[in-house]
């Protein structure tokens, strides 16, 4: 299971500068910030409140990248506001982000109370939505439409990969698959075949009901449908893969079927001495993440390469 725990969600609307002095890794230069709090990426259109994102943005330079941030939680109790400490921690080091909220899933399994939701592809659905609302609203923050990446974590990694895989989701936003720079999932479940498989095996069978078919269905192509390892051939992007030591082994089967593919340029990094939620503390608050360097540099270099 992709663990994560969060918060649930509350709203807050906040405009505000912050001064920073903290620097860390290579990175020297601490930049001002403004942070834009429930952005309604769907204009008045969308079902839910929670279809809204946040934006942060370094302040005193121009054409800066864009982090687009897809949380974990499990595809159920992902809350956009618990990733603020990380979107902070990247636009001081000049990259702007923005944390998107989505439609979630039911997970009685973790809260009675959670008892309604969506099922894919809706949450991917809303990331393609917010993705075109960032890319359209470019002129009104500074970033440059050239240097969008996207990312998340456990759960939010495998609608990263799978946005930025299966074509089609941007697509009918009106979008073409290179308006994504580079991605980078960390910490995800890849094959959700597999996955499912997991849970119906272990020590918990009824969360193959309970959690996987309560985001993803109950059929094998629906699963197959939703799993990132399925559109590998479309890989035409930079992809920076991180993984905790509690979910290596999804990771490793996806290094696996990367390693079958022609395509070359990606990294993976399996941090062995951190949990899952030990890694997301990590790159979220720590004054000096190597690893939350080792995402800035993978953004910086390829920042500057054209689009395919």
């Amino acid at each position: 299971m992709l663990r994560l725990h969060f918060r649930k969600f509350t709203g807050l609307s906040i405009l505000f500068s912050v001064l920073t002095s903290c620097s860390f890794g290579q990175y020297k230069t601490a930049y001002n910030f403004t942070e834009i709090r429930d952005i309604d990426y769907l204009e008045g259109q969308g079902v839910d409140t929670i279809q809204k994102l946040n934006l942060v943005v370094p302040e005193g330079i121009e054409g800066y990248p864009l982090l687009i941030w897809i949380g974990g939680g499990a595809w159920s109790y992902v809350d956009r506001n618990v990733e603020m400490d990380l979107s902070k921690r990247f636009a001081e080091s000049g990259i702007a982000v923005a944390s998107v909220g989505h439609r979630l899933s039911a997970a009685t399994w973790r809260d009675s109370t959670l008892n309604t939701g969506i099922k894919h592809p809706e949450h991917v659905k809303d990331i393609a939505a917010a993705v075109k609302w960032l890319y359209q609203h470019v002129a009104e923050y500074g970033y440059d439409n050239d240097k969008i990446f996207i990312g998340g974590f456990s759960s939010g990694a495998h609608l990263t990969a799978l946005i930025g895989l299966d074509h089609s989701y941007l697509k009918n936003e009106g979008l073409s698959a290179p308006v994504i720079k580079g991605m980078i999932p960390i910490s995800g479940t890849f094959d959700i075949v597999d996955y499912h498989e997991v849970f119906a095996d272990g020590d918990r069978p009824e969360l193959a009901k309970l959690h996987v078919e309560a985001v993803f269905g109950d059929t094998k192509e629906a699963f197959i449908n939703a799993s990132p390892i399925t559109y590998l051939e479309n890989l035409d992007i930079p992809m920076l893969v991180m993984s905790d030591n509690a979910v290596d082994s999804y990771t490793r089967l996806f290094e696996k079927k990367l390693k079958e593919t022609n395509f070359k340029n990606y990294q993976v990094i399996y941090v062995k001495e951190l949990n899952h939620a030990e890694l997301w503390k990590n790159i979220s608050s720590k004054a000096s993440s190597s690893y939350r360097s080792a995402i800035i540099e993978f953004i910086t270099e390829n920042a500057e390469k054209p689009l395919n």
